[in-house]
């Protein structure tokens, strides 16, 4: 059974940084697409940053200063990192892949999803 694994969440202060990782378990996801999405309490799941197999890049606008999407393809592995976190970034983070390879905003255009990551934020 195919799963994506994130890992990195948990409970930190304002002004704290993180980083998210998220790693398939059993199979590689070689030419996919990978994307973070988040959920908030009581909100929609948002689209938050995409990386294109090759590299290519998408944020969320209210992604672009703060969070930094990378991936390792030797390592099957894709992370985001944020900085400066504030309170209005808890939220449960999802790691999706996407058999199209090219970078989505869209939540259709990804067949895997992981179970989450929450993150905390306290002020």
């Amino acid at each position: 059974q195919v799963q994506l694994i994130e890992s990195g969440g948990g409970l930190v202060q304002a002004g704290d940084s993180l980083t998210l990782s998220c790693a398939p378990s059993g199979r590689t996801f070689s030419g996919y697409a990978m994307g973070w999405f988040r959920q908030a309490p009581r909100k929609e799941r948002e689209f938050v940053a995409a990386i294109s197999w090759s590299g290519g890049i998408l944020y969320a606008d209210y992604a672009q200063t703060r969070f930094t999407i990378s991936r390792h393809n030797a390592k099957n592995t894709v992370y985001l990192q944020i900085i400066s976190l504030k309170p209005d970034d808890t939220a449960l983070y999802f790691c999706a892949a996407s058999r199209m390879g090219a970078a989505s905003r869209s939540q259709a255009s990804y067949e895997h999803w992981g179970q989450g990551t929450q993150v905390t934020v306290s002020s």
